[in-house]
Order: structure tokens, then C-alpha cells, then sequence
């Protein structure tokens, strides 16, 4: 697994817009910038990151100001701007080879996912999933879990806490961080620990990768398969019933060989249309795994960094549990 170098403060983390562009919500953009700044970190945009659209530009000028990032010496990390619907579309255009050969912190989540997944499961590159710059929402202090992200681009060994509250759908559509629900971390086994080297995203994207030649995860969990693999899965808005075809899917296409266990963040927008449950999702999908889930990872803040490709342990207690990583 290719490690890239950590950064440091005065260090220019680049920001570009694979997905969507963050013109929506300049504000919230510009005071993302501001807590980076004022933490010490230069920031260094492509020119589309401050469009207003679902498109930040065309395919290919997208992807070429993801690699230009990557080519610029004077750039360290790169972070994604927001998430979006149509990430998929640059994926041709990607030069994965050149991004190999300089490899930098690239960090996102949500539709990013379909960008970072590939990098780590074809390419061997590890990569950070839980955070964009447009999920830095304006707060009189630093989030612990913004702190924790930035602390893993450094370097630093964190060991990631459950919360004790979060902040759900209601406060995201009103565009405010507020921790007002209890957090309750499930285990379809009981106290446990999991453990092997991780690798996932945002599930809305993953399951439109399977069968692709973006996948690659046969080769992987095959190069990996003595460390076991650990499965992280953020869903945005699928339905119980779709989350549970796509764990079908993803078990009939041979994605859970030699998996030791599986985190799943708590859902951001949930629906049912049989009345089956996520938990019903997971019981039936999964029977033969350890499972934990209503976790903090994904869109539903605070949310953990994960580092794809890195072995992972995640110790679970009775509702709580804690997350630390080891670079090898």
C-alpha cells in the first residue's frame, strides 16, 4: 500500500471540484477556507471550485484540474470541494498512472467516492473518506471530528472516539451543525472487534462501480487477503430496500471475500417502501459477518476519517466504540 507523504502547517492543500462546484453555498465555502487559513494552511482552488451548478465544469476540464493539483509541486493534499451526483463522468479521463506517480492526501466523501475507491483498490493508494471542504459548516470552534482529519493529514496517531450526539437530515437541509440526536452505535454481534485493512465510501456510489473497470476489488481483497478486509459503507439517502439489493449485489459479485467485518454510518435520508428496516437490511445480507452500525461515519456529522487501504481496528462496547488505524 502506497502511503503519501503527511503534510504540515504553511503546507498548500489543493482544492478542486470533481463533482459538483460549491457555488451554492459560497458561505460556507469561504469560511472553510478561513478555518484552514487561520490553522495555519495555504489553500490553493482549481477555477471551477466556485461554480454554482451540479457540474463544476465539463468531464474532462474536471479531471484535468483534479491531476493539475497533483503535478503542482507547490500543492501537498488534495481535497474535494463537495459532493454532487455525477463524479462518475470524469472517471475516463482520470490519469490514475500520473496520480500514482506523485501520490498526495486525496480526500472527500460522498460522490468523491467514486474517484477515491478506484485509487485505492486498483491503484494501491490510500486515500481519506469522511470530509469535503463544504462539510467544514461555520462553528464558533474548530469540530473535534475536522480536528481529527486534519491531525491524520499530519501524520499524528488518533484514535477516533464514538460522539455522544449528532446532527441529522433536518439540520443539513436548514444548513446548520447542530448535535441534538443521541448517538447509538448497534453490533449484530455484540462486543467485538474488528479488524483488517478497510476499504468503501458512499454506498449511493459504490454499487454503481461493481462490474467496472474502475472495481478491481477481486485483485485486492486477493493481494490482501491475510490481513482480512474491512468494508466501511456511508448511505446518503438508499432506501432499506435498495441497501439491502445492493449488499446482495455486492455479495453476488464476490466483494465480501475474505471480509472480517463491516462498519456502516448512520443513514442521512431514510425510507422504506415494504417497511423493512436497515437493520433488517443488514440481518439479512449479512448473517455471516460481524456488523456494526448507526456508526459516525459518512453524512451525518461528526463523522471519522477513514484511511482507505490502511489496516483498521474498531473496538466495539456497548453502544460506544473506537476507531484507530495502522499505516503498513
Amino acid at each position: 500500500m502506497i502511503y503519501p507523504p503527511f503534510i504540515q502547517k504553511k503546507d498548500t492543500i489543493g482544492i478542486c471540484a470533481p463533482s459538483a462546484g460549491s457555488g451554492n453555498d459560497i458561505a460556507s465555502h469561504d469560511a472553510s477556507v478561513k478555518v484552514l487559513t487561520q490553522l495555519g494552511y495555504r489553500i490553493k482552488e482549481t477555477a471551477s471550485v466556485r461554480v454554482n451548478g451540479l457540474r463544476s465544469s465539463t468531464a474532462e476540464i474536471r479531471a484535468e484540474e483534479l491531476l493539475s493539483l497533483f503535478k503542482d509541486p507547490d500543492v501537498s493534499s488534495v481535497l474535494c470541494a463537495s459532493g454532487g451526483d455525477f463524479l462518475f463522468e470524469i472517471l475516463p479521463y482520470v490519469d490514475f498512472k500520473t496520480i500514482k506517480k506523485k501520490p498526495k492526501w486525496l480526500s472527500g466523501m460522498s460522490d468523491p467516492t467514486g474517484i477515491l475507491f478506484p485509487l485505492t483498490v486498483k491503484y494501491d493508494v490510500a486515500s481519506l473518506y469522511g470530509i469535503n471542504l463544504h462539510s467544514f459548516y461555520p462553528a464558533k470552534a474548530v469540530p473535534a471530528y475536522v480536528q481529527n482529519f486534519l491531525n491524520i493529514e499530519e501524520g499524528k496517531n488518533v484514535i477516533q472516539h464514538s460522539s455522544s450526539s449528532y446532527s441529522g437530515s433536518e439540520n443539513l437541509i436548514k444548513g446548520v451543525l447542530r448535535f441534538n440526536k443521541r448517538t447509538a452505535w448497534k453490533s449484530t454481534v455484540g462486543n467485538t472487534v474488528i479488524e483488517g485493512r478497510c476499504i468503501g465510501g458512499c454506498i449511493d456510489v459504490l454499487k454503481d462501480l461493481i462490474g467496472t473497470e474502475y472495481d478491481a476489488v477481486h485483485s485486492f481483497t486477493k493481494k490482501y487477503s491475510k490481513d482480512g478486509i474491512v468494508w466501511f459503507f456511508d448511505n446518503y439517502a438508499l432506501s432499506a430496500e435498495v441497501f439491502y439489493r445492493t449488499l446482495l449485489q455486492m455479495r453476488y459479485a464476490g466483494w465480501f471475500e475474505n471480509c472480517t467485518g463491516v462498519l456502516i454510518g448512520r443513514v442521512l435520508f431514510s425510507s422504506s417502501e415494504t417497511g423493512m428496516t436497515y437493520k433488517d437490511a443488514i440481518l439479512k445480507a449479512l448473517p455471516d459477518m460481524p456488523v456494526l452500525y448507526d456508526a459516525d461515519i459518512g453524512h451525518t456529522f461528526p463523522a471519522m476519517t477513514m484511511i482507505a487501504g490502511s489496516i483498521v481496528k474498531a473496538k466495539y462496547h456497548n453502544g460506544h466504540a473506537d476507531i484507530s488505524f495502522v499505516l503498513r
